[in-house]
This record gives C-alpha cells, sequence and structure tokens, in this order.
C-alpha cells in the first residue's frame, strides 16, 4: 500500500515544486478559491465576484453590459477571457498554416480522435442527465485543457514519444475549434444585427490591413477591441470576438529570415568599434553607429511575424495572469451546498463525460479509422499508449469551467446550485483522468534506461 502510496504522491511533489507555470498557478489559483469559498471569508470572496469594474472617458464606459458596469466575475470571463480565446485563435492559425494541421493526411487522426472527444462525452452526459436545466451542461465534458494533459505528460520526461505529444497537442487545438463552435452556436443570446454587422465589416478591415501588410500591432489590438465591444452588444459571446480578430493577424514575418541574415553580416560589417568614445562614466557612439543599430532594430522586429510577435507577449500575461484569476473567480466550489443525492445528477454526468467519454471517445474513434487503414498509428505509439494519452483528453478544467458558467445561470438558486455542482464535477473528473492517464502511461511506456 505505502508503495503504490509513493507512485502517486511522487509526481503531484514534482508538480507542486517545478518552475511555476500556467498548471502550477491554475491549481494554487484553484485550491485558494476552494478554500475562501469553504471558509469564514466566504461572503467576503463573493462580494469580490461582484465588485464592479469601471472604465470611463467623459460619457464613454468602456466595460458596460446593457448599460450596467461588469461584476468582477464578468470581467474576467468576457472580457480577460477574450484575451484568452485570441491567443488560441493565434495558436489554431499557426498549427493550420505550418503545424500539424498543415495536411490533411497528417491532420486527420487528431481531427478524428477529437470528434470522438466531443461527441462520446455529450453521449454520456445526456444519458444522466437527459432534460430539464441540466442537461443545458451537456458541453461541459468535451473540452481538452492542453496545459495541464502536457504537464502530466512532462512528468514522465523522455520516456514519452515525441508522436504522443504531437498528438495530444493537435488534438487540443481540434477540441478547442469545437469549443469555439459551440460557443458561438449554443451560448449566445438573443442576436442584435447591428451591431453583428458593424463588427463584421471590422473584421473585413483587419483582414484587408493583413492583406496589405499592416504590421502595425496597435492597428490590431484596437480594432480587435472594438469588435469585441460590438460582439458583447450583438449578443454573441464576446470570446468568440477574440478568435476571428486572431485569424485576421498577418503570419508572414516582413523580412525572411534568410534576407535578415545577409543584411546583417553587412550592418555589423559598417560598425567599427575603434570609432566608440569610451570614458569612465559614459560610452558614445558615432552617429553613424547609432543609426547603424536602429536599423538593426528595425530589421529584427521585421523578422517575427505579427502573429508571433504578439503571441508571444500575450502569453506571459494569459498564464500568469488571466487564467490564474480565471481559476480563482470560477473555482470557489461550496461543498457545503452539495446534497448527497446531487452527487448523483451533474457531477456523476461530468465525470463520466470526462473520464469515460473522453477516454473511450478519443481511442475508440481513432482505433476504428487505425484499423480500417484510413490512416496510420503515429511511430512510436501503440494501443495501449493511445488509450493512456487518450485518458488525458479528459483533463477539462479551463474550457470546461469556462461552459459550465456558460451553461448555467448563477444569478438564480437554481442555476447557482448546478454551477456548483458542475465545477465540483470537473474537479473531480480532470483529477481522475489526469492520475489514471498518468499511471497508465506510467505502465506501458518503456523504463527510464530503455527511452
Amino acid at each position: 500500500m505505502q508503495k503504490h502510496l509513493k507512485v502517486i504522491l511522487r509526481p503531484l511533489g514534482r508538480f507542486a515544486i517545478q518552475k511555476p507555470n500556467a498548471s502550477v498557478l491554475l491549481f494554487l489559483a484553484t485550491i485558494i478559491a476552494m478554500v475562501l469559498a469553504n471558509s469564514p471569508l466566504q461572503e467576503s470572496y463573493h462580494q469580490f465576484l461582484k465588485f464592479p469594474i469601471k472604465l470611463n472617458i467623459g460619457d464613454f464606459s468602456f466595460f458596460t453590459h446593457h448599460g450596467e458596469p461588469m461584476s468582477m466575475l464578468a470581467f474576467v470571463n468576457d472580457a480577460l477571457m477574450a484575451v484568452f480565446f485570441f491567443t488560441i485563435g493565434l495558436e489554431i492559425k499557426q498549427e493550420v498554416l505550418v503545424g500539424e494541421l498543415r495536411s490533411f493526411r497528417k491532420a486527420l487522426l487528431p481531427i478524428i480522435a477529437a470528434c470522438g472527444g466531443m461527441i462520446v462525452p455529450v453521449l454520456f452526459y445526456v444519458l444522466v442527465c437527459p432534460d430539464g436545466a441540466a442537461a443545458r451542461g451537456a458541453a461541459i465534458p468535451m473540452a481538452t485543457d492542453i496545459a495541464f494533459a502536457l504537464a502530466v505528460l512532462g512528468l514522465l520526461g523522455k520516456r514519452v514519444p515525441l508522436s504522443m505529444r504531437i498528438f495530444l497537442t493537435a488534438l487540443a487545438v481540434v477540441d478547442d475549434i469545437g469549443g469555439i463552435i459551440i460557443i458561438a452556436l449554443f451560448y449566445s443570446g438573443h442576436v442584435a444585427f447591428q451591431p453583428l454587422l458593424l463588427s463584421v465589416l471590422l473584421l473585413a478591415v483587419l483582414y484587408l490591413g493583413g492583406k496589405m501588410k499592416i504590421y502595425n500591432q496597435l492597428f490590431y489590438y484596437s480594432l480587435g477591441f472594438c469588435v469585441w465591444m460590438l460582439f458583447l452588444e450583438s449578443g454573441i459571446h464576446p470570446t468568440i470576438a477574440g478568435v476571428l480578430v486572431a485569424f485576421t493577424v498577418p503570419a508572414r514575418p516582413k523580412i525572411q529570415l534568410e534576407h535578415f541574415s545577409e543584411d546583417m553580416h553587412a550592418y555589423l560589417d559598417m560598425l567599427d568599434a575603434t570609432e566608440v568614445q569610451r570614458g569612465p562614466r559614459a560610452t558614445v557612439l558615432t552617429p553613424h553607429q547609432i543609426q547603424v543599430l536602429h536599423n538593426v532594430h528595425v530589421r529584427t522586429s521585421h523578422a517575427v511575424s505579427p502573429l508571433q510577435t504578439i503571441a508571444h507577449r500575450l502569453h506571459p500575461w494569459v498564464n500568469n495572469i488571466i487564467l490564474p484569476l480565471f481559476a480563482f473567480v470560477n473555482a470557489g466550489v461550496t461543498f457545503g451546498d452539495i446534497r448527497p443525492e446531487s452527487l448523483l445528477h451533474v457531477p456523476l454526468a461530468v465525470v463520466l463525460g470526462l473520464v469515460l467519454g473522453k477516454s473511450l471517445g478519443i481511442f475508440g474513434f481513432s482505433y476504428a479509422f487505425i484499423r480500417t487503414g484510413i490512416i496510420q498509428m503515429p511511430a512510436g505509439a501503440t494501443m495501449r499508449r493511445l488509450f493512456a494519452v487518450s485518458m488525458l483528453g479528459g483533463i477539462g478544467f479551463t474550457v470546461a469551467l469556462f461552459i459550465a458558467n456558460l451553461s448555467f445561470d448563477s444569478t438564480s438558486a437554481a442555476g447557482a446550485d448546478l454551477l456548483n455542482q458542475a465545477k465540483l464535477g470537473v474537479f473531480a473528473g480532470s483529477f481522475l483522468a489526469g492520475l489514471t492517464g498518468y499511471l497508465l502511461l506510467r505502465w506501458v511506456l518503456p523504463a527510464k534506461d530503455e527511452a
């Protein structure tokens, strides 16, 4: 028993002491939120979620919905998460253009696996909650949290074949596309066509700007913010705006790397270190050297595409601030409000969807198409390894919590109760899927000295 306990606790210890990243910060924010929601500070925690966000310039207010300022909870879920989905959109575009999704043949397996991983969890959920208000949460177990899933793979180091990491990453990207479509189709309100039409016109301007090689990032930030505001007023969920704006950002740099290298050699030849004036307290360059270095700086910025530049700058904000804050405001499950009989309702539906639905859907669809010969098994993979990785697809967390918030109206007592149940199901299901996936991979992968 002690030996088996060490097998379970050792990876959790490694996970806790590694350098803080998105997964660790998400985990800590979740724990803090759950502690606060079940402590004497519970009321203060909920007051923080209701805190109004106000930003006015003159008579114009930026973060309002139907004339009312956004609460902290709405600001995080509708505004900050639009930035998260913007970075998701950038990653999807990059994968489609140059990644694993650029070739239909390469993309076929993760696409098929992701379809299974979205369809089967819904069937498991509906099996437990076929009707009523709870049925609105059927899409909750469809999501895969790539940050946590890859973090679990990282615990096994080089024992995991590269093909398995690529498969899981591509699967999660397709999963994100499916989640975005579901949010757009089923979790948007009554559509107001005037702001929607204006947003489409702005998206067209952004698209044409990319085609005309407008590489100024402020152009995409400012018009993208306007698109977000219009989506908020249109009734379509504003996070979709982040994805659509991302698709308009140019993925080609102004200067190709081979030309950049040639230019750098020419500029370096122009710099003469002997012309530098040095003193005990200062170093003075010549006007010519300053101009050369300025040109180097400009050429360097033009050697990276706007898509990669924006993604590189936003990722620290998303990983270190937005996602942990999202977890903090959404993970406050109140255990005292959960009745024993309700555990067999929404929580069970979500757990079954994440643990059984995701794994059986991803593996079942993959296995069926591999057996027909339509697609090939990834290099270094076996059926047992594929099933173990499929289990990691059940780590839902971020997007699952996001869809749970869209599914149930927390302003009503019944909706708040269902949301609380759904959150518990997401935590339990994600933990079970992650732990089971890790133990299975540890069993089926070669030992360290064989890897």
